[in-house]
């Protein structure tokens, strides 16, 4: 774990030398972005901030030039998820924008398989990612062929698989959920295809803090997430030594001795629900860095504690390469039509389950249970 907050802000990606001859940060830009600081400048240094507002000037203009709408994630950093981005959120919440979205160009703030989450949603819009290598460890853990195989060797249980895999895992799945919805999602599956028994893929420590809060039986892959499968117990009992009073919270893609030791484990969404309904004194996220800055932003008398651990894959999309994407239209995403269409069915049947009231809590002291690799 990272236990020093790390200054990504420096820079802003590889220079487009044609076109940063108009990126200077005079009266115009300053007058077109001063209200945008105001949010932003508890986490983005004074010094910093004429790098980042001529391309956020710049960038706003354009998406209304080319009629286009930024969909950011959570672990953008602040000056893009707050800045440029129009609708943001976790998975979940970007997988239902994307549906609904009019503009005729969706540009992902995210990585490749949110992009291709919203191709298959919106086929008939362009949809671009700033950086085609903006990946995801989850994701690449598992491949269609894999998923195809799990079938074959259980063809009587259904196989829900996290929004966080390919479009070639989504087609060879049942149905989609995010950690806010997967236990829901379980439940739902179990019940339409009359079984005990549920594949739950890729995440391990997913599945098994699944497994404790229902009485589904769980399998599953053995795949993880590069950011928090590094979260350790040890690591909670050093905040709370080293910040009394610190409430910790976590996500379920974290180990499940992570979950139990800490005061709250839910979604992307579910955290940032916490902190704004609990307005705890002093917090600590356990998950990637930029979440814990783009929270704090929304809630200024909580105070932050801040180790994390950076994803590599997220902080590839920069202000450069969205303002690239929009001016010269890269990187296209495209997913071809029968896997889509495929893909499709499985996320449709997560969105049509009723919208819960509020984000699935994780139940941190019910006790493990075994879950049994695929």
């Amino acid at each position: 774990m990272d236990w020093t907050r790390p200054n990504w802000h420096c820079d802003s990606g590889s220079a487009d030398t044609s076109a940063d001859a108009a990126l200077v940060y005079d009266d115009d830009v300053k007058a077109e972005t001063d209200h945008l600081y105001e949010r932003v400048k508890d986490v983005i240094l004074p010094d910093e901030w004429p790098v980042y507002a001529p391309l956020i000037a710049a960038i706003n203009r354009l998406k209304k030039e080319r009629g286009a709408i930024i969909l950011a994630h959570n672990y953008m950093t602040p000056e893009i998820f707050n800045c440029v981005g129009d609708l943001s959120g976790d998975s979940l919440a970007l997988a239902r924008m994307a549906a609904d979205v009019e503009e005729d160009i969706i540009v992902q703030a995210g990585v490749h398989f949110m992009a291709e989450t919203a191709k298959i949603m919106c086929p008939d819009k362009t949809v671009l990612i700033p950086d085609m290598r903006a990946g995801c460890s989850l994701a690449e853990s598992i491949t269609g062929e894999d998923v195809a195989a799990i079938k074959a060797k259980y063809p009587d249980y259904p196989i829900v698989t996290y929004v966080n895999t390919s479009a070639a895992v989504k087609a060879e799945a049942d149905v989609c959920c995010t950690s806010g919805n997967a236990v829901q999602v379980v439940e739902w599956a179990a019940k339409e295809w009359g079984t005990d028994t549920v594949i739950l893929i890729p995440d391990e420590f997913l599945a098994r803090n699944v497994a404790a809060n229902t009485d589904i039986r769980i399998l599953t892959w053995k795949g993880a997430c590069e950011v928090h499968e590094r979260f350790t117990a040890e690591d909670v009992e050093a905040l709370r030594e080293g910040h009394p009073g610190v409430v910790v919270l976590t996500h379920p893609e974290s180990p499940v001795d992570v979950v139990r030791a800490a005061d709250y484990a839910g979604s992307t969404a579910g955290m940032a629900a916490y902190v704004k309904n609990n307005q705890p004194a002093k917090v600590v996220l356990l998950t990637e860095c930029s979440m814990s800055d783009n929270v704090a932003i929304e809630n200024p008398g909580v105070k932050f504690v801040r180790p994390c651990n950076l994803c590599p894959h997220m902080k590839r999309i920069t202000l450069q390469n969205i303002y690239d994407a929009l001016r010269y239209n890269r990187h296209e995403v495209e997913v071809d039509e029968t896997t889509a269409a495929r893909a499709r069915i499985s996320i449709q049947r997560m969105l049509d389950l009723p919208k819960p009231d509020s984000p699935a809590q994780f139940d941190k002291d019910r006790a493990p249970v075994e879950v049994e690799l695929v």
